[in-house]
């Protein structure tokens, strides 16, 4: 999910049971306290925020600190997707592992494919955003996976 502060842009990814959040080149963890009728009680990176969420049904905005965004969902339901979050690449919709071309210990590059999957009947084939080592394999061919799962994870 992207949110849009003055023309800055904040991501926010699923982590497990908490959210990563990159805004402007900083990394911050995220955790919801506490959600109902509109408020959110957060916690980032150890600081307790309330936000204010509204919705005209097509639209959330969000409003913090007195500072308010639109949030837009992203999409990564497109062939040759670069899903990352927290150093793992992740599925970008629920679907079935077709290959796993990397091993733990692989060194990849930029582009290299490390897993395809199908999901809808489309070939969507997991990339790597840039070149390193392969840390953790979490997924084996023919295994289902949910959106967001973290397939592999890359080192430096």
């Amino acid at each position: 999910m992207k949110v849009t502060f003055d023309s800055q842009t904040l991501e926010i990814t699923p982590c497990g049971d908490y959210y990563c959040a990159t805004f402007e080149s900083e990394d911050m963890r995220v955790e919801i306290l506490r959600a109902e009728n509109g408020k959110m009680d957060l916690l980032i990176d150890g600081r307790r925020v309330t936000a204010y969420v509204s919705s005209d049904m097509a639209k959330r905005w969000v409003t913090i600190n007195g500072h308010t965004a639109l949030l837009t969902k992203t999409s990564g339901a497109k062939t040759g997707v670069r899903h990352e979050h927290a150093g793992g690449l992740t599925a970008p919709m629920p679907g079935q592992v077709r290959s796993v071309a990397v091993s733990v210990g692989d060194a990849v590059k930029a582009g290299q494919t490390l897993v395809v999957l199908e999901a809808m009947k489309m070939e969507i084939r997991i990339q790597a955003l840039r070149d390193g080592k392969v840390k953790a394999v979490h997924v084996t061919q023919g295994q289902t996976v949910e959106r967001e799962q973290i397939l592999v994870e890359m080192e430096d």
